[in-house]
């Protein structure tokens, strides 16, 4: 039967080059990446960052060890250097109460060795003392998937059985298209990779099959690191891991997309990025009545990225102990999933599932699961028949000889594709998250959130002229029942503007917000609160976007004015699924998505510091301590007009546990409780 391998052949760089290709073992010391990294990307290139190599050492061997990296010591001058540099040394100070060491830089005539310290500036020392050094960080920006070629910037890193190259950008040290799953047949549960092998991670990956192209040879992960450590057992520096599930509803996306770049995080977080490729579509969920064909294959590809990175992440700077998952619709579905997946428990220790679907309609399969016989019964007897295979004596093995592109894409367009998790009794045994104390939960801290207008574009087309409240429902799919709740209540009323229109597409987009979103995930905290189901429970809204998903057009993109052309966020608009994105990945300004005013920047810094600091410490709230050694000042005057963030605790919902995402930042009660009760979703809906 047919394998799928993956290309871990040996390369060039292996069989000549080994020796002249740096690592922390032949330079003899950790290394640090350091970039100050502000996110204001229109600038970015006017900032240097600097590669720290810890070891003491006298200022030749310093020298010497920089240009094994093909650098040299760090220059002093540049129209950035003395903050970036103040704020790098106040951030190792910080975290090393070290506020007087040295460091060796470049010299000048005037200088033939010199160092430089925080608080004494650049000076004159012997050459002999022995000194970390700050070399120089030459390899440019570029957008993530604009990958450099140029071999003067690579690094080897071995880990276990795993030889493994990888490279560096302005931003940090990554290692992209690592295969993290042995060769496999279709519909097959993946496991570990296992096998001695040198690895090139200079190129992404294939995405998976889906719409569009891919493979499935696509099991493969990319690690964003500031840190790599010389003895990974005996560190004490390894950072806290960010573990990043995609979304795409399950048929779409690749941990590779631009948005996703771990760098920003990396960098300005002091975290290590993990994203993840998972099998989707038909070869990710696929259920036969065989006994072994039991669907989650994609799920199970999550739980096998996730092994790999407690064996490996170690010697990538990643603290194993300090996994956070997170993801971003159907990647949030996925790590409900995962807390609920008993092969999952110890994996991670944090979570965020950001806009999880669930409540009514098509939103209900992203947390309520299918029994093994539902899903055969409707997609995947369906799926079988309409390839060819319903008759054959062998029904697996005649999937298995079925082009994947017309697997993927079968059935037809009168029938849906398995594309859901089910109770395939290994992984998923219960049919939804329990947060009731009554079924299994990892022990992990949580932070969900939800946009503010999350379910606006996923209510089918605008209302068209001549539609009423009840047929705009019913057209945007929702069930009668809801409908008729909706039209006889008012607690839904329309807004009364010169746009009739407009107006009965903010009452669509509200009840479809409500209903598919926001009230499911509230209940869930308010029971998972009650019943003491994780360690700690925070909750938010983001009320500011950044474009997002968009198949209503121009829905979601705030109204251009003179001042501001590219839309001004100000005005009202939508806040849309997927619209946080680029600003907790801090992706914006990278390619052609223009900051709109200044408050795009400052959200961006304001959501990756909060991110990064939930990975780092299980709360959202940054140590002020932390933003004022990096000298992240705009985080702090945002914090400190917002209020501190609590958690959600029992009976605290109607206070303020719901932090609000704009500027300025602000706190609330959970909202919209008449409305969910309404709706079939009150806030006890889990007891």
């Amino acid at each position: 039967m047919l394998k799928y391998h993956f290309p871990f052949v040996a390369s060039l760089w292996l069989v000549v080059g080994a020796l002249a290709v740096p690592s922390t073992s032949s330079i003899g010391s950790d290394l640090t990446f350091l970039f100050q990294n502000d996110l204001d990307w229109p600038q970015a290139t006017t900032h240097n960052g600097t590669i720290l190599i810890s070891k003491p050492q006298t200022n030749a061997k310093a020298l010497a060890s920089c240009k094994q990296l093909n650098e040299f010591f760090l220059p002093t001058e540049g129209i950035h250097f003395q903050s970036d540099i103040k704020s790098l040394m106040s951030f190792l100070a910080f975290q090393s109460n070290s506020p007087s060491q040295k460091f060796w830089v470049a010299s000048s005539p005037a200088i033939p060795c010199a160092a430089i310290s925080l608080h004494g500036g650049i000076q004159s020392v012997r050459c002999d003392t022995e000194l970390p050094a700050f070399c120089s960080q030459t390899a440019p920006f570029r957008p993530n998937t604009n990958v450099d070629p140029n071999p003067n910037f690579h690094v080897q890193v071995k880990s276990k059985k795993l030889t493994v190259l990888g490279t560096r950008d302005a931003l940090s040290f990554r290692f992209i298209g690592i295969p993290y799953a042995d060769p496999f047949e279709r519909f097959t549960y993946s496991k570990v990779f296992s096998s001695e092998a040198s690895i090139s991670a200079l190129n992404y990956g294939s995405r998976c099959i889906q719409s569009g192209g891919g493979s499935e040879d696509c099991l493969f992960l990319n690690i964003y690191t500031p840190f790599l450590p010389q003895n990974s057992a005996s560190s004490r520096n390894l950072k806290p891991v960010m573990f990043w599930i995609h979304g795409g509803a399950f048929t779409s996306g690749e941990g590779s997309d631009g948005i996703f770049d771990g760098g920003n995080l990396a960098s300005r977080g002091d975290v290590v990025v993990v994203t993840i490729n998972y099998r989707l579509g038909t070869q990710g969920f696929m259920t036969l009545l065989d006994g072994r064909t039991n669907g989650n294959f994609g799920i199970a590809d999550q739980i096998t990225a996730l092994q790999w990175v407690q064996e490996h992440i170690a010697d990538f700077g990643g603290d194993p102990n300090r996994v956070t998952i997170f993801g971003q619709s159907a990647g949030a579905g996925s790590v409900r999933a995962l807390l609920a997946a008993k092969p999952a428990f110890g994996l991670f220790q944090g979570a965020i599932p950001q806009s999880n679907l669930g409540g009514f309609g098509f939103a209900s399969t992203y947390s309520n699961y299918f029994t093994l016989e539902q899903s055969f019964a409707q997609f995947s007897q369906p799926l079988v028949q309409s390839v060819g295979c319903a008759n054959a004596s062998d029904v697996l093995a005649c999937l298995r000889a079925v082009p994947a592109d017309t697997i993927f894409n079968a059935p037809n367009s009168t029938a849906e594709s398995p594309r859901f998790i089910v109770v395939d009794g290994h992984f998923i045994t219960t049919n939804q998250l329990e947060v009731t104390g009554r079924g299994p939960a990892a022990k992990a801290h949580v932070m969900f959130g939800w946009m503010r207008d999350d379910g606006c574009d996923f209510i089918g087309n605008f209302p068209t002229a001549g539609e009423t409240l009840q047929t705009a429902l019913l057209e945007s799919g929702f069930p009668f029942n809801v409908t008729q709740a909706v039209v006889n209540s008012k607690l839904f009323p329309s807004p009364n503007s010169s746009n009739p229109l407009e107006d009965l597409f903010n009452v669509t987009s509200r009840v479809g917000t409500d209903g598919e979103f926001r009230c499911i995930d509230q209940a869930t905290l308010i029971s998972a609160a009650k019943h003491k189901v994780f360690p700690s429970i925070f909750a938010y809204q983001f009320d500011r976007s950044y474009a997002g998903f968009t198949p209503i057009p121009n829905t979601c993109v705030p109204p251009a004015t003179a001042e501001f052309p590219n839309g001004d966020p100000s005005l009202p608009y939508f806040r849309c699924h997927s619209g946080e994105l680029f600003y907790m990945f801090g992706t914006l300004g990278q390619n052609e998505q223009p900051f709109r005013d200044a408050n795009d920047l400052v959200m961006s810094q304001v959501s990756v510091d909060i991110w990064a600091s939930f990975a780092r410490s299980f709360d959202p709230n940054p140590d002020p301590a932390f933003l004022n050694a990096r000298g992240f000042t705009n985080t702090t005057a945002a914090l400190s007009r917002a209020g501190r963030w609590e958690q959600v605790t029992p009976g605290n919902e109607n206070r303020t546990p719901l932090r609000l995402l704009d500027l300025p930042l602000g706190l609330s009660a959970f909202q919209e409780e008449e409305q969910c009760a309404l709706l079939g979703i009150p806030f006890d809906f889990f007891e």
